[in-house]
């Protein structure tokens, strides 16, 4: 089962690495060079951001869960990303899981929100797993290749039932 700990500049490698394994990592930001990387990690470390890695063997990365903090609301926007070579393994709900959880014990939160294009039911089945409630669907919200795609909303709040799922452990 894969750990979870904060980020690092030494991920920059396993993120170029992650950024190519598929096309949809794109929607993540653009990184297709080591500088890229690195740029990408330098804003994963930035005031208002929580992004912790998803490690496999060897303490390597192969996935991030992130948080943008409200902390004036005391909210936080949850997203995740998965190498393509590990997906389907439960490894992406187990982390959001373990982050979210993180993020309305310790982390300050009370509410939790994270969103998905209609066109991906496997991040609404990770979200549902990591305890995420089904709230709506924005229509139109992003604009991918020229057309506008809808996106359905989930919240987590603290009275929330627990998910289900099981846990990483998170240094």
């Amino acid at each position: 089962m894969p750990t979870l700990r904060p980020v690092r500049a030494s991920d920059a490698p396993a993120v170029l690495d992650a950024f190519a394994s598929s096309s949809d990592m794109a929607r993540q930001g653009a990184v297709t060079t080591a500088a890229e990387a690195s740029a990408y990690l330098t804003r994963c470390t930035s005031p208002g951001s929580r992004v912790f890695a998803v490690t496999g063997e060897d303490d390597v990365l192969c996935g991030a869960v992130g948080i943008n903090l409200d902390e004036e609301n005391r909210t936080g926007w949850v997203w995740y990303w998965m190498h393509a070579r590990h997906r389907g393994k439960g490894w992406t709900a187990a982390a959001v899981a373990t982050v979210a959880d993180w993020a309305l014990a310790e982390g300050g939160c009370e509410r939790l929100e994270l969103g998905h294009r209609v066109d991906n039911p496997a991040s609404g089945r990770v979200a549902v797993a990591a305890g995420f409630v089904p709230e709506g669907r924005e229509r139109g919200k992003f604009l991918i290749d020229g057309e506008r795609v809808d996106v359905l909303t989930y919240g987590r709040i603290l009275t929330d039932p627990a998910p289900v799922t099981p846990r990483l452990a998170l240094s």
